[in-house]
């Protein structure tokens, strides 16, 4: 069958051709219209012709078959795809703005911009985690931003699906990516891991607030395995002023083993944006590499450097939830607060990943000026600190594990629910209070946050506190 003329002016399965905007070694890339949809579009065509790299044939296979199930903000939108019996192509979403690639000449950048940047990137693969997918090719020239601030992931030709063949992986034995940022499993055929990307976008973390790559820019396959056993220098080394808790991140994220490296990305998220209460251990201060006595003993593990077992994206994401336990300080909330610890317990006893953030609601008046000290002189917000972490600790939590917020708003359950939503939380826990006039006229936080919250919530409530359920989906905390 002749192949359609891909030309401006021409049509293809209803879209009208415009003008060829990008052409790559892999693909072209041209403007399209079609009649119903208003958005701006862009059709990717492969490269197909005698002499072309197969791979690029199969990374583009992959690509038709994963973009038509993603969906979200920071994905861009799939409007068709054409087969290769006639004229292979996809069509998608045309975000407006350049990639993160043409910011390169600003190197490095601030480290508080750094930090905003990198936190968008680690949501938005948090998302496709989620749905899934890893992306292996995170560098700059692989995201872009919206007008309203979401990362934007594009060029999914070598990334893996979870519940998808996965072409590359069949036919081939090298690995495919960008060779400076290939985490070091992949070099030894590791495609099902989504801490990959972690080591990726620690990578690109590194260069953006160094202005250097940790592994330079060597493209060879015997250069690339050395960093199966050796680590870069640390980032302090090559700048005095770099804060301790992003090189803690960074270094985080390019350890060698996956293991090591945060264990999703949206805790990887909810570090960057909360860096005030990054855990340091002795990453943090590091100035030299590990010492070559280490290094042999990576170089000679053959754990290191041999394939690990398969693995599954959705269980390995379940392990290693955000979970919120949003707590009362107030007077008389003390039976309610151990039956949440409890709940607490139960849950992380069975989750060796999961991070525990502890939340409290300092309410303010709508109309009345806040006194930020109480009748003792006390600082209120210090104090409620305090308190959550002496919540905390009959529960022995690792302190990389534990954070503590206290959040000062008007309406506390849309504090709850926002705090939540901004920092990916799989699981809230909340407390139930007894049924009070004041409750009855305003109306229950537990309750709302229960029927708002995009994840899942545990209502709890002392058994002698119990009565008619709230919601469908409250549970009492003591249940045999």
């Amino acid at each position: 069958m002749a192949r359609p003329s891909i030309e401006p002016g021409a049509e293809l399965d209803g879209f009208t051709i415009g003008e060829r905007v990008h052409q790559g070694g892999m693909a072209t890339l041209w403007t399209v219209t079609r009649p119903g949809i208003t958005a701006p579009l862009l059709m990717k065509i492969p490269r197909i012709s005698e002499g072309e790299d197969p791979a690029a044939i199969v990374s583009f296979e992959m690509e038709q078959m994963i973009l038509p199930r993603l969906a979200g903000p920071h994905v861009p939108a799939c409007f068709g795809t054409g087969d290769f019996d006639r004229q292979p192509y996809v069509v998608i979403e045309r975000i407006p703005g350049k990639t993160l690639y043409s910011r390169i000449g600003e190197l490095p950048l601030p480290y508080e911009e750094a930090r905003i940047v990198v936190g968008r990137i680690a949501t938005a693969l948090a998302d496709l985690h989620r749905q899934n997918v890893i992306h292996h090719d995170i560098k700059p020239s692989s995201v872009m931003f919206r007008p309203s601030g979401e990362c934007v992931l594009i060029d999914f030709g070598l990334s893996h699906h979870n519940q998808l063949p996965d072409l590359l992986q069949e036919e081939f034995r090298l690995p495919y990516g960008t060779a400076p940022y290939m985490a070091p499993e992949r070099l030894l055929g590791v495609r099902d891991d989504p801490r990959s990307d972690l080591f990726s976008l620690g990578v690109l973390l590194y260069f953006f607030t160094t202005g250097e790559r940790p592994f330079g820019e060597s493209e060879t396959l015997r250069g690339m395995r050395r960093r199966l056993w050796r680590d870069p220098y640390p980032p302090r080394k090559l700048r005095a002023d770099y804060p301790p808790w992003l090189q803690e991140i960074v270094l985080r994220c390019l350890e060698i083993e996956p293991v090591w490296r945060y264990p999703t990305a949206a805790q990887l998220a909810f570090e960057l944006a909360h860096p005030d209460q990054v855990k340091l251990t002795a990453r943090s201060e590091r100035l030299q590499r590990d010492p070559l006595s280490t290094v042999w003993r990576r170089r000679f593990n053959r754990d290191l450097t041999q394939p690990k077992p398969k693995s599954d994206i959705a269980a390995q994401l379940a392990a290693g939830p955000i979970v919120v336990v949003a707590l009362d300080t107030e007077e008389g909330s003390a039976a309610l607060n151990v039956c949440l610890r409890r709940t607490a317990a139960q849950l992380l006893a069975t989750l060796p990943s999961a991070r525990l953030a502890c939340l409290n609601v300092l309410r303010l008046g709508r109309i009345t000026l806040d006194r930020t000290l109480d009748e003792q002189g006390n600082n209120k917000h210090i104090d409620r600190m305090v308190a959550l972490r002496h919540w905390a600790q009959p529960l022995e939590l690792d302190e990389s594990r534990l954070t503590v917020h206290v959040l000062e708003a008007i309406d506390p359950a849309s504090a709850i629910l926002e705090f939540t939503a901004v920092n990916q939380v799989d699981h809230i826990v909340i407390g139930a209070r007894q049924h009070s006039m004041l409750r009855a006229l305003l109306g229950s936080v537990s309750a709302r946050v229960a029927a708002e919250a995009a994840c899942t919530v545990t209502v709890v409530r002392p058994r002698r506190l119990a009565s008619a359920p709230e919601s469908a989906r409250e549970v009492a905390a003591d249940q045999a």
